[in-house]
């Protein structure tokens, strides 16, 4: 067993839930990726796009920072030489894929990350049943591209 990875995503989580309790604590925000992001771009700028901004920035930074620590981004792909690898589909279909997970966020009236960490947390109902229709989706996408379609890994 991998410890390393294994403690990485112990520390993960846990800044996750820092975070997700600092927003809370400090402004009364759920974090919410989708609805964070979405707003930041789709309205004029108010008052608080500051820490709407900042809180993105932390997103794309934290992996660049540990990485320059030394931390690495670990290895997903079971390369040596790769990090991360190439797109098992395409950079077209990550693109649609990618379309597609910003048009379920908007028909779910948020993303995992609002209602997976933050709305279970609070045991929102329908949080719970966002939750179950994220992973039960991802389950079938992952039967159906490896097993009915035969792509993957």
């Amino acid at each position: 067993m991998d410890w390393t990875s294994n403690l990485q995503g112990l520390a993960g989580g846990i800044l996750i839930g820092i975070s997700a309790t600092w927003l809370m604590a400090t402004l009364g925000r759920i974090t919410g990726i989708s609805g964070i992001a979405g707003t930041l771009v789709t309205t004029r700028p108010k008052v608080d796009s500051a820490w709407r901004a900042a809180f993105l920035v932390g997103l794309v930074t934290g992996p660049v920072v540990l990485v320059l620590a030394g931390g690495g981004l670990g290895n997903v792909v079971g390369q040596p030489n790769e990090v991360i690898g190439d797109p098992a589909g395409g950079v077209m279909l990550m693109l649609i894929a990618g379309l597609l997970v910003g048009v379920g966020t908007g028909l779910g009236s948020g993303c995992t990350s609002g209602h997976g960490v933050c709305g279970l947390s609070r045991l929102s109902p329908r949080s719970m049943a966002a939750t179950v229709t994220f992973l039960l989706s991802a389950m079938a996408t992952v039967y159906i591209t490896r097993h009915v379609m035969g792509g993957g890994a």
